[in-house]
């Protein structure tokens, strides 16, 4: 992985949490070619591990496939939540929770 290439290391993203794709926005440039366009993914990789869907992929330079960065999704169900997190030199990291209830019992307004 290159910090060369990024604007900011590992930018804070809230709860962007990115299951491709790539945040060209920190892209400033290859530091092994010196130009700036598009980035390519490879290496992609899916699976279940202890409930748990995890995606990897690289981001790599589209002119000398220079890797810029490994990208690290992940998605689980906890009780009554979806959680998302993601993990990037590139994308940044971010965490994400969501309810599988129809009312998300954190979003109530307590009655007294």
């Amino acid at each position: 992985m290159c910090g060369g290439c990024v604007g900011t290391e590992y930018p804070e993203r809230g709860t962007t949490c990115l299951e491709g794709g790539s945040f060209l926005l920190n892209f400033v440039g290859c530091a092994e070619c010196g130009r700036r366009d598009f980035v390519l993914l490879g290496n992609r990789a899916s699976g279940l591990h202890g409930g748990e869907e995890i995606v990897t992929y690289d981001h790599l330079c589209k002119n000398c496939h220079h890797l810029i960065a490994r990208h690290e999704y992940t998605f689980s169900v906890v009780d009554d939540y979806q959680e998302y997190t993601m993990l990037c030199l590139l994308c940044g990291r971010a965490e994400d929770s969501i309810s599988i209830l129809p009312d998300d019992p954190r979003q109530m307004t307590p009655l007294f």
